[in-house]
């Protein structure tokens, strides 16, 4: 019997940016070497493509739980990439070029290295716009980069939130609800080109539910509570997680969207609604939220994304 393969290989942003308490890449790993697996960790900018091979310069590391210096670094070398037996692809967006070169250089790899999340898939199914499947699901919701249709919408839906379409994280989110001063939604415009803008939600100030899908599957879900004050309910904007469970609309509406992702060979994914709307965040980048989930409910779904990852490998 052929020997399997235990590498597996991260490619993430900087590893000394990674926050120990919250941060789900760190959880999955630690998942990963309880398993006997090496974790090699590189950025995009180490990739490298020649005579055929992915290769990156990355640091082989041991990741600790509970520790205030949370990972060692045992060495640094080049490797090529196809010798893992998964890559995780956990950097987060801004979706720019470099993360779509790096999905274009994973995708020269053998299929022998699963790569999570498919990186065909994560190239095509733009977080925000991948969402325009499942318009019926959402509130009001358009896409553009004009002024007018802004100014149009806002008349008809009185209030309205404004998100880049690439954006991620609850960052840079414009909150409308009276006449619409157009130099600073301009200069919004100019500085993230197309963008989302929504019927507001007033049930936001409750909070919003993050539910995590696992190969087609609904896990579990967190409620994240903006901070008093904020409509943003992103644990990385000040939003507080707390237990929650889901309404019979609330799993309807994750199912479909659920299934929709494994048919495009999406693994891992997080999908956030309000008061039983898709929000239009389909988190297939680098989704979070496991840390607070075990935290929570003392479930970790790293050793079901690991155990679904093993059974589908073999």
């Amino acid at each position: 019997m052929k020997r399997k393969n235990k590498i597996v290989a991260i490619q993430g942003d900087p590893i000394n940016t990674l926050n120990p308490k919250t941060d789900t890449t760190l959880l999955l790993a630690l998942e990963a070497q309880r398993r006997g697996y090496k974790i090699y960790y590189y950025e995009t900018k180490s990739l490298t493509y020649e005579n055929g091979k992915v290769h990156a310069f990355c640091n082989e590391v041991v990741f600790y739980e509970n520790r205030k210096k949370f990972y060692s670094v045992i060495r640094s070398k080049k490797i090529d990439l196809s010798k893992a037996r998964f890559i995780l692809m956990r950097q987060n967006p801004p979706f720019n070029m470099d993360y779509i070169t790096a999905t274009f250089l994973l995708e020269k790899i053998p299929k022998q290295t699963l790569v999570v999340n498919n990186p065909t898939a994560v190239r095509n199914m733009p977080e925000k716009l991948h969402s325009i499947e499942f318009l019926n699901l959402m509130p009001a919701t358009i896409f553009t980069s004009s002024i007018d249709a802004i100014d149009k919408f806002r008349k008809k839906h009185k209030k309205i939130v404004i998100k880049p379409t690439h954006g991620y994280g609850g960052k840079n989110i414009l909150f409308v609800n009276q006449r619409l001063k157009k130099k600073k939604i301009l200069s919004f415009i100019n500085k993230h080109d197309q963008v989302m803008v929504q019927k507001f939600l007033p049930k936001i100030r409750e909070g919003d539910k993050r539910i995590f899908v696992i190969g087609g599957v609904i896990m579990g879900a967190i409620r994240r509570i903006p901070a008093r004050g904020s409509i943003i309910s992103n644990i990385g904007q000040g939003g507080i997680p707390t237990k929650t469970t889901l309404t019979k609309q609330e799993l309807q509406v994750a199912k479909i969207v659920a299934t929709n992702l494994k048919k495009n060979k999406i693994v891992f994914a997080g999908i956030d609604l309000i008061s039983g709307y898709l929000t239009g965040d389909i988190n297939i980048t680098s989704p979070t939220g496991l840390k607070n989930y075990k935290d929570l409910t003392g479930i970790n779904l790293a050793v079901d994304f690991w155990n679904y990852l093993e059974k589908n490998k073999e």
